[in-house]
């Protein structure tokens, strides 16, 4: 088999630089199709994961107010705006607010203000909570959903009464202000959740929208992917992605298939050898005999990896959801109590003040925003430093990880090749060989040949100028140099010439490639000499061996190293990177096989954050129990996890650890305060201490309601203090 690029085709080990370049400009629509938005529709044949059934899970008990009650971001962003627009007049208008800052509004109708505007109030903002709470009594879990309905239908009754001369509760502003502040909190948590289905419809963008089909005629036709079946003959041409499954009838070609191995090379492949939908024939058309479309094809396989992994994570509900869920029943018991014990003393209208004052008392502003205000606020401070935070229970669970187990290629490495050593033989220096073959390599588009030519020009500048280059189809490629015909390509242009590497560049070269290094020859045509040799490999990180230094630090029981490249190449990486002997090395991976490692790393009792880059990557990160993309990587990996470095500096793992332990301790910090409001204002609105003289007017219960809520919110403004940046 060739390994050599076509038209330059030496470069058959090159790594994922070119993988991931074509990737991103097949993701892209420069393929002849157009990347689909996430959550788009997906083709009827990548249908069969379901994303579903996970569109709740990290929701926990709000899976109540999902599609009929907007469960989406921008639904309750434009509640929560309109809300607002209607709240002021209502505040503004409020006797008791009036009285408070010493003002007077009065203008014909002004009596109708709270009773219009606070029904408008009730009917659209509350709807969603409203509907959650029915939900909620259906499924006989009730939470935050039901006790905000609770409250909101209690003051809204009341205030209803009021303005009917039945009672003296004039809760409007109270209600416009309980239901925009629980819509701003429902806003913000809406934006923090990932959602699956972006997931599935990225991967869904790896297959090109057409295909081009052979007819009886030889001629091609573009049809959609839909219509091919099994035994169609398709053209690939050059930069293209394979359509579906199959063999190759005609043509030789390198295939990227980094995005479904994970092998960091291009892989030649010839007639008859087994070619998977979704990877791109990098240098050469190639023709292919199609033998799985659909639900069969690999990439589909991947998807399903994807969506049950995601199904399969915990639907443990937050903690303000566990607390609302109690409170409720404490709320409805304390206000039977107090309607009953009132009564019993022959007071029945400060019973029925003291039962509404009760329930609307508990259902804290605060309890609303002390999770959404301090996720929204970790979100915003994430950003700044490069983290973005998808989903809102990843960064909950961060704080527990003692497993990190980082994807190799585009990871801790870049994806891209550099120069790694040159040799020269028969008394040419290494300068020389570099020289030369940069100006061979000068007019070729090839990641190994610009890492060449920008390796030269680095250390000496323009090259020497080369004329009549010509490709040798899967072998190198060829040009002039001052007057002398020179070739550089890999082990087959040697066998093509018949000739052999010197003795002494024989132990160099046995080297590099035990440590998985590319290995290209400059040869001279004349007498078919080699000249020398040079090795390139995939270029760590500068920053990775400090993330895994810092992780250590930090505690970290378990670093791993996952990749589809071979065992000598992960084991050169790793100790390069520091890694001792506590720390392991998956090698040889297949795409099942990192989900596995995933799920074989939490079998052993340990927390597991995945750290990876590519499509093959996915299932891993949706199986762990938080998943980081890099951000230069695919939208697959991207939309599958939990958190994303946008920076791709993997220093920025131990930054969302120390995230994680300062969101986690703001939230208690904030549901202990929201708790503390309730366990002194309950008792007091249902009137303990009224033998005494003291009871808790609504007045004065709204003012604590509010600031309750201002206290978390100030707390929650101390975690922009949080450093994240790498050290």
């Amino acid at each position: 088999m060739s390994d050599h690029h076509a038209p330059h085709g030496h470069h058959g080990h090159h790594q994922a630089e070119h993988a991931d370049h074509e990737r991103h400009r097949a993701e892209h629509g420069h393929h002849g199709h157009e990347a689909r938005e996430p959550g788009a529709p997906v083709p009827h044949e990548h249908r069969q994961a379901h994303p579903d059934h996970t569109a709740q899970a990290g929701h926990g008990s709000h899976a109540g107010h999902d599609k009929h009650a907007g469960h989406d971001p921008e639904a309750f962003r434009r509640k929560f705006w309109l809300t607002l627009a209607l709240t002021v007049p209502l505040v503004a208008t409020s006797p008791m607010i009036m009285d408070w800052f010493g003002y007077t509004l009065d203008f014909p109708g002004i009596g109708l203000v709270g009773p219009v505007l606070g029904t408008a109030v009730f009917g659209y903002g509350g709807r969603p909570f409203l509907v959650g709470g029915v939900r909620e009594i259906q499924s006989r879990a009730p939470g935050m959903m039901l006790l905000i309905a609770t409250a909101i239908t209690v003051a809204y009754a009341a205030s209803l009464a009021t303005a009917f001369g039945l009672f003296d509760l004039d809760f409007w502003w109270e209600l416009g202000a309980l239901v925009t502040i629980m819509l701003l909190g429902h806003w913000q948590e809406m934006k923090a959740i990932g959602q699956a289905q972006g997931a599935l419809a990225a991967l869904a963008a790896l297959l090109p929208d057409e295909a081009e089909r052979i007819g009886p005629d030889g001629r091609a036709a573009s049809v959609p992917v839909a219509e091919l079946a099994v035994g169609d003959l398709v053209l690939v041409r050059s930069g293209a992605r394979v359509p579906a499954d199959g063999q190759i009838a005609e043509g030789e070609a390198e295939l990227d298939e980094s995005m479904i191995t994970g092998e960091s090379k291009p892989v030649p492949k010839g007639p008859g050898e087994r070619v998977v939908a979704g990877t791109v024939a990098t240098d050469s058309a190639i023709r292919v005999r199609v033998d799985a479309v659909g639900d069969d094809t690999a990439l589909a396989g991947i998807q399903r990896l994807v969506s049950q992994a995601q199904s399969s994570r915990g639907r443990g509900q937050v903690l303000a959801d566990r607390f609302a869920a109690a409170l409720f029943y404490v709320a409805m018991g304390v206000g039977a109590v107090t309607f009953a014990v009132w009564s019993l003393v022959g007071d029945v209208a400060s019973g029925v003040v003291r039962t509404v004052t009760v329930l609307v008392i508990a259902c804290p502003h605060a309890l609303g925003l002390a999770i959404p205000l301090v996720i929204a606020i970790t979100t915003a401070v994430s950003a700044k430093s490069g983290i973005l935070v998808k989903d809102r229970l990843a960064i909950e669970r961060m704080r527990t990880v003692d497993a990190v187990l980082f994807d190799k290629t585009g990871t801790l490495t870049k994806g891209e090749h550099t120069v790694a050593g040159i040799a020269g033989a028969d008394g040419v220096d290494s300068g020389e060989v570099l020289h030369l073959a940069a100006a061979v390599e000068s007019d070729s588009e090839h990641p190994l040949a610009r890492a060449i030519v920008a390796h030269h020009g680095h250390a000496h500048g323009e090259g020497a100028h080369a004329s009549d280059f010509r490709s040798r189809t899967g072998r190198g490629v060829e040009a002039t140099v001052d007057g002398r015909r020179l070739a550089v390509g890999g082990p087959a242009l040697l066998r093509e010439l018949g000739a052999e590497a010197p003795r002494e560049l024989g132990g160099e070269t046995e080297r590099w490639s035990a440590r998985g290094a590319t290995v290209l020859y400059l040869v001279d045509l004349g007498p078919s000499r080699v000249l020398g040799a040079i090795a390139l490999e995939d270029e760590i990180r500068p920053e990775a061996k400090q993330a895994i230094a810092e992780l250590r630090s930090q505690g970290i029981e378990t670093i791993a190293m996952i990749t589809g490249d071979a065992r000598a190449v992960a084991e050169a990486v790793a100790a390069d990177l520091g890694f001792t002997g506590r720390d392991e090395v998956f090698a040889d991976v297949l795409p099942a096989d990192k989900d596995r490692a995933v799920a074989e790393l939490q079998g052993r009792g340990l927390t597991v954050a995945m750290v990876g880059d590519g499509v093959n990557d996915a299932p891993a990160l949706a199986r762990a129990d938080v998943g980081i993309a890099i951000g230069a990587g695919t939208d697959v990996a991207i939309e599958s996890a939990g958190v994303v470095l946008a920076s791709s500096d993997p220093r920025g793992v131990s930054g969302v650890i120390r995230l994680s332990k300062a969101s986690y301790r703001k939230m208690i910090e904030n549901l202990a305060w929201a708790a503390g409001y309730n366990v002194v204002a309950i008792p007091l609105a249902a009137g303990v201490l009224a033998w005494a003289g003291f009871t808790l007017s609504p007045a004065v219960g709204a003012v604590l309601m509010s600031a309750s809520t201002i206290v978390v919110a100030l707390n929650a403004q101390l975690l922009r203090r949080v450093e994240l940046a790498p050290r």
